[in-house]
């Protein structure tokens, strides 16, 4: 093959002409298309980076706002319990209260319904004391009784009561004294001697001594001095302890 010199100028002319043309409508474009997509690849990346930023920081949020509800979640159960165990405990409190205040009426209840049965008892038993006493007063009387009724007078009468005093001042313009004996049996004269002496010896002024019998005394003696009475008779004795029964009911 022979070298043909113009022919191989014109290949490289064409040569040049056609990487011109290339260099003009291909290869610069495609630069240009290269650049763009570097850029677009590189924003795309950055973007990319700055959203993963983002996320990271929307992450940290998250998981900072977690923690601080996780706090404040238990600061509330903490805060309910606390709550709840100051209303249990004013609860139990006010339960106590009511309790301590049932069983103090309760206690004052019982108190009065052992009182009121203690005082049934002793009102009941003071009613049988009374009837028996009387039945015993009924029983034993008799001359005997009245003996000793009188002999016991005797003995306690040493001086004269201030009422009965009272009373012979009153009559003490009159030159006598009146005084009324009665008795559920006749005195012997034995015993109106003694009786006689006993308040000539208390009483200055002169006595006339009125003797009378009345069974209804039961047995002892009744003395009327003026406006004076002293009783020492089972009579007495009996409406005293039927007072008492009347006073228990």
């Amino acid at each position: 093959m022979e070298f043909n010199l113009s022919t191989f100028v014109l290949e490289i002319i064409n040569f040049l002409i056609l990487i011109w043309i290339l260099q003009r409508l291909f290869y610069k474009p495609l630069l240009e298309v290269i650049a763009k997509r570097k850029q677009f690849i590189d924003q795309s990346l950055n973007d990319a980076k700055n959203l993963q930023q983002q996320a990271e920081q929307q992450c940290g949020l998250y998981e900072n706002r977690k923690k601080l509800w996780e706090q404040e979640k238990q600061a509330a159960i903490t805060a309910l319990h606390q709550q709840l165990e100051a209303e249990r405990r004013a609860q139990l409190d006010r339960l106590n209260v009511d309790l301590e205040q049932e069983r103090q009426k309760a206690k004052v209840t019982l108190s009065k319904q052992q009182q009121e049965l203690q005082q049934q008892a002793e009102k009941q038993a003071l009613k049988s004391a009374a009837k028996f006493a009387g039945m015993l007063l009924q029983q034993s009387a008799g001359p005997d009784l009245e003996a000793r009724l009188f002999t016991l007078l005797m003995d306690n009468l040493t001086t004269l009561p201030d009422a009965c005093k009272l009373c012979l001042t009153m009559l003490g313009a009159k030159k006598s004294v009146p005084i009324k004996i009665t008795s559920a049996y006749s005195l012997s004269i034995e015993m109106r001697h003694q009786l006689e002496q006993k308040l000539g010896a208390l009483i200055s002024s002169q006595i006339i001594f009125q003797y009378l019998q009345d069974e209804a005394l039961i047995a002892g003696l009744r003395m009327d001095i003026g406006a004076w009475v002293l009783n020492a008779n089972l009579q007495h004795e009996l409406i005293g302890f039927a007072e008492i029964a009347n006073e228990a009911d």
